[in-house]
């Protein structure tokens, strides 16, 4: 089963890569006021209008995703932190030896990773500048409508970060090798980055977006974020681009993006609900400047509710991830098959984007 499942989904990416089309429709609204439209610090970009190609199948994705090894990019990170006091940080030995290993990953897949380095200010007495790096890798295809998936890649000091954010980081990897196993190029080029020092005020990604010049921002199409995908007492959630939920949409186009998400979940028939962009994550750059932003979140701190029990599973009252942030964010703290529904999710999501047409 799983030798038919690897030589079999390849074929079936490669065709909707190959053929998929979806039907252009009327632009959607702009974001309205308050909340995250209020964040915009420049004009919204004129980023493209892609309509995400509806001919992706879900269940073949999840389907997929059932024997990706997952769990071993976890394995590899804890180790990595356990061999460096613990914690995978920006600046330190951890960090470094988690950038190779994701390099060495993307190599042996096909891609050509390149160091985006950048200096941030680091914490302690001293706050000196410490130097760390973005991994990027792309794919060909249309630069005009650039997709960006990404997901940050250190950890907090004080711990390994095997839910915040190696679910992220192994949710973008098993993505970003699952498409290059199709052997055709994406209509549309795909940009999968890993950002460094996310727990130092969104550095990393903020690098990366100011890096780019004004043609460029009107370039990319979407950036998906994933940030903890294997919360232990978690939820399925992906962010609310149109604002419906919270009043609070992303810029003109995260609501397609929200779409997707949704319709994968109801085809593969997961309940999930939406989140709010409050800030927290990788997304927010994009979303300062303009950029139609979406992605996927399985819980931190809140208490899941009985009502999210219901749709969920776990425990009502108890936080979502009882480790956020602590030196218990070990690879026993995470849940294995909600990490493959969400990076199913991801890859849904990229390919849907990936073969869409404006």
């Amino acid at each position: 089963m799983l030798t038919l499942r690897k030589n079999v989904l390849p074929a079936v990416l490669a065709v909707l890569l190959l053929s998929a089309t979806a039907c252009t429709s009327e632009s959607a609204a702009g974001s309205p006021p308050g909340g995250a439209a209020d964040r915009f610090v420049e004009p919204n970009v004129d980023a493209p209008r892609l309509e995400p190609a509806a001919g992706v199948g879900a269940r073949a994705v999840l389907d997929a995703f059932e024997s990706r090894d997952l769990v071993g990019h976890l394995e590899a990170l804890q180790k990595i932190a356990d061999d460096n006091d613990g914690n995978r940080a920006s600046g330190t030995s951890g960090y470094e030896e988690s950038g190779r290993y994701v390099e060495e990953q993307l190599r042996a897949a096909g891609y050509t990773p390149v160091r985006q380095t950048f200096k941030f200010r680091g914490g302690g007495k001293n706050r000196k500048d410490v130097e760390s790096f973005n991994i990027i890798a792309e794919t060909g295809g249309n630069a005009e409508n650039t997709v960006v998936v990404g997901g940050h890649l250190d950890s907090v000091e004080d711990g390994p970060g095997i839910n915040d954010n190696g679910s992220g980081v192994a949710a973008v990897l098993e993505t970003a090798k699952w498409m290059k196993e199709s052997g055709t190029t994406p209509a549309n080029r795909l940009v999968f980055a890993f950002w460094g020092a996310e727990e130092n005020d969104l550095d990393g990604s903020q690098h990366y977006v100011d890096e780019l010049s004004k043609a460029e921002k009107n370039q990319i199409a979407a950036y998906l974020n994933v940030d903890m995908a294997a919360s232990p007492n978690g939820l399925r959630s992906y962010h609310d681009g149109d604002g419906s939920d919270f009043g609070d949409a992303g810029p003109s186009g995260s609501d397609r993006i929200e779409d997707v998400f949704a319709r994968y979940f109801k085809e593969v028939s997961l309940p999930a609900e939406s989140t709010v962009f409050d800030g927290g994550s990788d997304y927010e750059p994009f979303l300062r400047a303009g950029i139609p932003v979406g992605g996927l979140f399985s819980g931190d701190v809140e208490k899941k509710s009985k009502a999210q029990v219901q749709s969920f599973g776990g425990t009502a009252g108890k936080v979502m991830d009882s480790c956020y942030h602590e030196a218990c964010d070990t690879i026993k703290n995470t849940n294995a098959d909600l990490l493959k529904e969400m990076a199913a999710a991801l890859a849904y999501a990229t390919a849907s984007y990936a073969a869409a047409r404006g």
